[in-house]
């Protein structure tokens, strides 16, 4: 692939700057420029990402530092709050670099396109900035989106995530010494990914998390109230008719797994099940969280936005 792009990376320490490291490096399009982190200034990057074969090493860079960079595109994997001082000093030195945002800064902010591609593609206008939706987020969007012209209630979801979903920085919710044998659950109400869901269906979203004693992916299931009576077969073909040209969404038959879904760059959406009386439907979805909730999507993000091919460099089925 020709007209090779920068990429610098701002927040690499966490799993998700990893897993974004490892696509780059199989992107034929793609070359890393520059990996920013403060835990890990000085060390290399093949330490701690062996797929990595360059000489690169993580910098603890001011924001002026990474916007003198003047890098094609920058991601940031950072805590929420931390991204917009950063977004400014980038604009500051080069007003057209691609900036996707994993954190939930942006995710509100309409000047900013929102990239959910299988739902938001037909809305991307050229935007530099991008905003990737959270992992939860992601979830409950592709499992309510074929249904939500037909709902009669709000969609109530139930899920489960492995405790890397809580980030490096050590917490109850990632200490698995506290999860094991345990299923923690926070933020019942008003989640963040609650209300960036119902932001973005344009309808109420119930949402109640847990973290559970795997590393990685997500469990969501979701209960779904029908307006009108419907048959089994009837909402199974709904899903796959709705997804039939999405390669990175797979509808199955049975309720999918968490553990098949880790280090895969799909979502899996199945055990669609039909209560008596035709108007309750449940629904499961699974997710890699570090990938399809983060990663991949920010890599599909950058293809969009640099006119590739959007699944280039994502090992896809």
């Amino acid at each position: 692939m020709g007209n090779t792009k920068t990429l610098g990376i701002v927040g690499a320490r966490g799993h998700v700057g990893a897993e974004l490291i490892r696509l780059v490096v199989g992107h034929p399009g793609l070359e890393l420029a520059f990996v920013s982190s403060r835990e890990l200034a000085g060390t290399p990057v093949r330490s701690q990402v062996a797929e990595y074969g360059g000489d690169l090493c993580y910098e603890d860079l001011s924001h002026e530092e990474v916007g003198a960079r003047r890098a094609d595109a920058v991601v940031l994997a950072l805590p929420n709050g931390k991204a917009t001082p950063i977004v400014a000093a980038i604009a500051a030195q080069r007003a057209d670099s691609v900036v996707v945002d994993l954190s939930a800064d942006h995710r509100f902010d309409d000047s900013w396109y929102y990239g959910l591609p299988e739902l938001t593609r037909a809305r991307y206008r050229g935007q530099r900035h991008i905003s990737n939706p959270g992992c939860y987020a992601t979830a409950m969007q592709l499992v309510i989106a074929p249904l939500k012209d037909e709902l009669a209630a709000p969609p109530a979801c139930f899920g489960v995530s492995g405790y890397s979903g809580a980030g490096t920085t050590p917490s109850d919710k990632n200490d698995p010494d506290k999860l094991r044998d345990n299923l923690m659950p926070y933020a019942l109400t008003d989640h963040l990914h609650e209300r960036e869901a119902t932001r973005q269906l344009g309808l109420p979203v119930e949402f109640m998390p847990h973290v559970a004693p795997h590393f990685r992916g997500i469990t969501l299931t979701a209960n779904l109230w029908l307006q009108q009576p419907r048959q089994q077969a009837e909402l199974v073909n709904r899903y796959r008719s709705f997804y039939a040209d999405e390669p990175l969404v797979h509808v199955v038959e049975a309720a999918p797994w968490v553990s098949a879904i880790a280090g895969r760059h799909h979502v899996d959406i199945g055990g669609i099940t039909l209560a008596p009386g035709g108007k309750r439907v449940v629904v499961v979805a699974t997710i890699d969280n570090l990938l399809k909730g983060a990663a991949t999507q920010a890599l599909q993000n950058l293809n969009l936005a640099f006119g590739w091919p959007e699944l280039e460099g994502i090992p896809h089925d």
